[in-house]
């Protein structure tokens, strides 16, 4: 079953030879969704939850991974071909209910890290009093609905070091001077440089142990896991939900003091800098030029607002439309990617300049992660403050930052913002 519309041109099988069987079933609250999740390696687990609301699974029906400049088309095809032949009996009928599939997509073209589509045995979901419970199989393998009640306590991580990643902090800083001087060359208006850390445990690190500290400290982000990649975003790059499309914009940070009134004071400031409203007027204009064309109506507000987190403040900007055409909150992702919040303006000078200068392959950090449903409904985020688990060991873990780089940028601010934003990942490794 199938409420994607019809296109031109469908494969005549399905993608992984035999059709999806899904069922979905109201459930009563089984308790928090995190705490539902069982322990398992950091690749079979998937999460987007924000307010204890959202979908956590486990287990793998189907996969697909995908790479290239084609990527995003590669997998919005997958998908509506899994959804084409895939049997569903959904008694809910919720935006993440029926046949569900969670998404993790690399920042570039030329990643050496594929992307990741996956499709649970087991979602379970909550919107607002609502909860529901699919199971997914092929044929008549559908899997039982399982007795879901908490599990056992994950454990803490044991003994974390962390080390420069391809970059020390003293050469990172060397290309934001560089960076600083192209934009002063009239090369472009602004890049988005990162840096990694390399974090090893001395024991497996259970990815539940992330996801509840994260979801719990950092409540006003979107907690996530896909194919090993796990964090807390703050920035929704879009969300498909029944006609209406949103997508949140954050350029311009500021650290947090951890005193009340100066954090007031901060606020304000960073409200009036000249540099940093600079950097999200380019964010905003191009998230509202690349949705334009998808939506009948549009509502762009003047200015910004201060989104406050745990350790930092963001100048944010709710981007709002209502959709013109069929094109599937994957799609929609697609047309924003890279963002000037993550790549910078204009892209096709920014992105290369950050190959160049960041002396590292970004993977999937920065690029888009997210869910999406049967009907095209979905939500992506962008993948930051997050880390990458080690493919071959779960003790190991490649954690991300980044920071817009205009003309007026200092390297050591720079720095220090990059530090700060390591901090949700770092904190919740070492947090007892």
């Amino acid at each position: 079953m199938s409420t994607f519309p019809e296109t031109a041109a469908t494969p005549a099988s399905p993608p992984s030879g035999s059709p999806l069987v899904v069922r979905t079933h109201a459930i009563p609250d089984p308790g928090a969704l995190l705490s539902l999740l069982p322990r398992a390696d950091p690749p079979d687990l998937v999460s987007w939850v924000r307010h204890r609301e959202g979908l956590v699974g486990w287990g793998r029906a189907a996969a697909f991974k995908v790479s290239g400049p084609k990527r995003f088309e590669q997998a919005d095809t997958w998908w509506r071909e899994v959804v084409r032949h895939a049997v569903v009996r959904d008694e809910v009928r919720q935006p993440g209910s029926g046949p569900v599939v969670f998404g993790s997509l690399p920042f570039a073209d030329d990643s050496a890290d594929a992307g990741v589509l996956v499709v649970p045995e087991v979602v379970v979901g909550r919107r607002g009093d609502r909860w529901w419970v699919t199971t997914i199989g092929h044929d008549a393998h559908l899997p039982p609905i399982p007795m879901l009640r908490p599990a056992e306590q994950p454990e803490t991580p044991v003994d974390v070091r962390f080390a420069s990643g391809a970059l020390s902090v003293e050469e990172w800083k060397g290309a934001v001077g560089r960076a600083v001087g192209r934009i002063n060359d009239g090369e472009l208006d602004k890049v988005v440089l990162a840096r990694d850390l390399q974090a090893r445990s001395a024991q497996p690190i259970d990815v539940r142990w992330l996801l509840e500290t994260l979801a719990d400290r950092y409540q006003r982000t979107w907690t996530f896991a896909v194919g090993g990649l796990v964090g807390a975003t703050p920035e929704l790059l879009v969300r498909r939900d029944q006609g209406l499309v949103l997508s949140r914009v954050l350029a311009g940070t500021i650290r947090r003091s951890g005193d009340d009134a100066r954090d007031l004071a901060l606020a304000a400031s960073l409200a009036r800098s000249s540099k940093d409203l600079e950097e999200h007027e380019y964010a905003v204009r191009s998230v509202a030029q690349a949705l334009a064309p998808h939506c009948s109506s549009m509502n762009v507000p003047e200015t910004p607002f201060v989104l406050h987190l745990s350790n930092v403040m963001h100048l944010a900007t709710d981007v709002a439309g209502v959709t013109a055409d069929h094109a599937t909150s994957l799609a929609l992702a697609a047309s924003l990617h890279p963002t000037a919040a993550v790549g910078g303006t204009p892209a096709r000078v920014a992105v290369p300049l950050i190959a160049e200068l960041e002396a590292m392959d970004r993977g999937r950090y920065a690029g888009p992660v997210g869910w999406m449903d049967a009907s095209g409904d979905g939500e992506w985020g962008i993948a930051l403050r997050c880390g990458r688990f080690d493919d071959d060991d779960s003790g190991a873990v490649r954690l991300f930052a980044g920071c817009g780089i205009v003309a007026g940028s200092d390297p050591d601010a720079e720095a220090a913002e990059a530090e700060a934003k390591f901090l949700p990942m770092r904190d919740a490794l070492t947090a007892s």
